[in-house]
């Protein structure tokens, strides 16, 4: 087999190698290959191992080669939670919650997703991809190869339809790939009866996206002051029958049991989990829907609870990681600084990172058969770091390793320059 892309004497070459998601102690076994090579053709892995491996391989004589000799290497990250495409600006609500002002009193106030609602629904479409291009360039710089996108800063057709086209028009003119969610139960709209926006979202608006094809999942904000458990329901339930895969934001703020709603229907994951039961860690744990923790939300809100994770993690439950990129709770997204913060932060090993923010974030959105470990046939997106050991990235959190961010065997990052 011939390879049109090498790289060569990695010093660590961390593949997540076998089968994912991760659990329990399977997630600080990174799988590395010392003094590793990796080869593609087409974009898509074709070796993986060590040079004495490769002289069954042929390396094209015009294939692009790095020497990789004291450098790490590991797959793309992979975001798995995001809001990336909205209007406007939050940065005066931001101060006031340093100042003491909480979150959900901000959303009363009718500031909070109601502001950016406003802002989203006043951009045109031409605005929101610009700006949500230039948020994408910045993910490269983070090591993100592959992220998930949500709507939801529109909350009418017209909006979510507008959100969702940027995410579809990104899709074909950015290397990164991008996994659509419509989050139409994200709020109430301003000025609307929540019963009139429910049956409008299960009637009208879920049906007329899923007939667009404009999103792979379904996603709902189970909260108190939002919509409760019966709501939330009423929305998998429609969401489910016009064909979306679901997610589900869970007991952030209050626990309402959104982690055994989401498994009770199926949800690929359910994200925020800072006050999930001792319950739903354990329904969590018997199912196939993943946990995504986000980290960023705790440093940028200064908050003073954190999910669980060495009980969910010891119980076997899926533990991914994503940025929660959007203007109110996480202005954040750099998925290594995720990936540091849950170290620090949230009481994660720095390899159970690595994996949460890899092959298990790469599962946590459909994405792990084609991202998220180094594998033959999965595409060759990984990153190089300027380091011998994976630790140093840790170790020296302020330091920026990143060297080469390489997505489909195409250099997308090299050094802090974009060559796309």
């Amino acid at each position: 087999m011939k390879i049109d892309f090498l790289v060569k004497n990695c010093s660590e070459l961390i593949t997540l190698f076998g089968d994912s998601p991760k659990r329990g102690e399977d997630m600080n076994d990174l799988k590395i290959i010392k003094n590793g090579y990796i080869g593609s053709s087409g974009g898509r892995i074709s070796f993986i191992g060590t040079e004495d491996m490769l002289k069954d391989y042929e390396v094209e004589e015009n294939a692009k080669i790095i020497d990789a000799e004291g450098k790490v290497c590991m797959p793309g990250l992979v975001d798995s939670h995001t809001h990336l495409p909205f209007g406007g600006n939050r940065a005066e609500e931001f101060k006031m919650k340093l100042d003491g002002v909480p979150y959900m009193e901000l959303q009363k106030r009718g500031m909070g997703i109601k502001s950016t609602v406003k802002a989203t629904r006043e951009i045109s479409l031409k605005e929101l991809i610009s700006i949500s291009q230039n948020r994408l360039d910045e993910s490269v710089k983070g090591g993100a190869t592959t992220i998930e996108a949500k709507s939801g800063y529109g909350l009418d057709l017209e909006t979510e339809i507008k959100q969702l086209e940027a995410i579809r028009v990104l899709n074909e003119i950015h290397p990164v790939d991008i996994i659509p969610t419509y989050l139409g139960g994200h709020d109430v709209p301003p000025d609307t009866k929540k019963d009139d926006y429910l049956n409008k979202l299960i009637n009208e608006y879920i049906p007329e996206i899923a007939k667009k094809g404009l999103a792979k999942y379904f996603d709902a904000f189970i909260e108190e002051g939002v919509y409760g458990k019966e709501e939330t329901r009423l929305m998998l339930k429609a969401a489910k029958e016009n064909g979306f895969e679901l997610k589900l934001h869970a007991d952030e703020f209050t626990n309402l049991g959104g982690a055994e709603l989401a498994v009770e229907f199926g949800a690929r994951s359910a994200e925020h989990l800072v006050r999930i039961s001792e319950k739903g860690i354990e329904a969590l744990s018997q199912s196939d829907t993943a946990a995504v923790i986000l980290p960023g939300v705790f440093f940028f809100l200064r908050e003073d609870k954190k999910p669980p994770i060495r009980e969910m993690i010891e119980k076997g439950v899926i533990v991914s990681l994503g940025s929660d990129y959007n203007p109110g709770s996480s202005h954040i997204n750099n998925m290594l600084f995720i990936a540091k913060l849950a170290v620090f932060l949230e009481n994660f090993s720095m390899e159970e990172a690595i994996t949460a923010a890899t092959i298990n974030s790469a599962y946590a959105i459909g994405m792990d058969k084609e991202v998220g470990s180094l594998m033959p046939g999965k595409k060759m997106d990984i990153l190089i770091f300027d380091t011998p050991s994976y630790i140093d990235i840790f170790y020296e959190p302020s330091k920026n390793f990143l060297r080469y961010v390489i997505k489909e065997g195409e250099i997308i990052l090299d050094g802090c320059k974009l060559t796309y």
